[in-house]
């Protein structure tokens, strides 16, 4: 993997802490996830183009 595509998915792990923590502090908001669900689609994506070049 590139370090771009390293740096994406630390940044989709932490995002993931970052969600599960405010959800159980505070209460599940649907928009939290929702990103979330987003950028690690985005990360999925930047794996896989990065694989195929």
């Amino acid at each position: 993997m590139h370090g771009s595509t390293k740096t994406m998915g630390g940044l989709t792990v932490g995002a993931l802490v970052l969600a599960t923590a405010y959800s159980v502090a505070l209460e599940s908001n649907g928009w939290v996830w929702f990103s979330w669900v987003v950028l690690a689609m985005a990360t999925v994506s930047m794996v896989a183009t990065s694989r195929s070049a």
